[in-house]
């Protein structure tokens, strides 16, 4: 069973910037509109330069972690949450491009009462269009995450990427192995026991890890689609998707190696090398071609 709770019950969110803009101005206007709670804010600035986070500090309840450099969405995220007292028990890690539906943080509370075992709780989350993201997954065994990662691209609906992303699942309330890291409610109590994110993880695939990690102490990651946030979209990361999409390539490398360590598994993390340094040439041209 999970290690009991030494924390109060006080909620605080930490949101990760990198030169946001303004999706960060819609993120505070909404999560004070999520929760009736009372509610602090921790912007973990990884060396902004366009002056949001700054301006987002003058707003009371906000505060500025300036960390000065890049170091990562896990890291920023650590140094975020280790700022809270121990008299905040639930954190919210989030994107700062969400938009939070009015009472929607309040659905993910009121799930971790009937969920006492959730170490993460995440809301069903929408694109821009209204469609809904698949956020609550599967882990990527072997095959299916390679059969997903090799013919997702030109076959989306295969059965390895449907498995994966649970697309045939049922939207009701239900736990899943790991939850989408743009928004996640976290006992803190839960996420401290598994050390936090991975900081070797620069970005992608630390949600996956945390996932992971948190079912193999015994928490549950519980998916509340009564609760729903929408996701601007990626305004830091579009602006580099060549050195975002290397960064999956080496988390998603990373992810499956750990979990097949010593020698006579050598052969398979070489081949998963070669493999996915062979995939990252060939997207790359693809993007280049368009």
């Amino acid at each position: 069973m999970p290690p009991g709770n030494s924390y109060g019950q006080e909620l605080a969110v930490v949101t990760v910037t990198y030169s946001p803009g303004d999706t960060l101005e819609t993120f505070l206007d909404s999560v004070v509109k999520a929760t009736s709670r009372p509610l602090r804010v921790l912007l973990a600035d990884n060396g902004s330069t366009d002056g949001a986070p700054e301006r987002a500090a003058r707003r009371d309840g906000v505060q500025l972690l300036r960390i000065g450099e890049n170091v990562g969405y896990g890291t920023a995220a650590n140094r975020g949450v280790a700022e809270w007292g121990p008299e905040v028990g639930w954190v919210v890690v989030a994107n700062p491009d969400i938009e939070w539906h009015p009472g929607s943080l309040d659905e993910l509370l009121a799930a971790a009462q009937r969920w006492p075992r959730a170490g993460a709780l995440g809301p069903l989350i929408r694109q821009p269009d209204g469609t809904v993201y698949p956020s609550a997954r599967q882990l990527p065994a072997l095959v299916r995450g390679t059969g997903h990662a090799v013919l997702g691209p030109l076959w989306p609906g295969n059965p390895w990427t449907a498995a994966y992303r649970q697309s045939d699942t049922a939207l009701g309330e239900r736990t899943a192995e790991w939850l989408s890291g743009s928004c996640l409610l976290l006992r803190r109590a839960a996420f401290e026991s598994v050390g936090g994110f991975d900081t070797r993880y620069f970005m992608y695939f630390e949600d996956v890890d945390l996932g992971d990690r948190l079912g193999r102490a015994g928490w549950l990651n519980v998916y509340v689609p009564s609760a729903e946030v929408t996701h601007l979209g990626g305004h830091a990361t579009s602006r580099v998707s060549d050195q975002m999409l290397a960064a999956h390539h080496d988390s998603t490398y990373r992810y499956l190696a750990d979990r097949h360590p010593g020698p006579l598994n050598a052969p398979l993390r070489l081949a998963l090398r070669a493999g996915l340094a062979t995939r990252l040439q060939l997207l790359r041209r693809a993007d280049r071609r368009k």
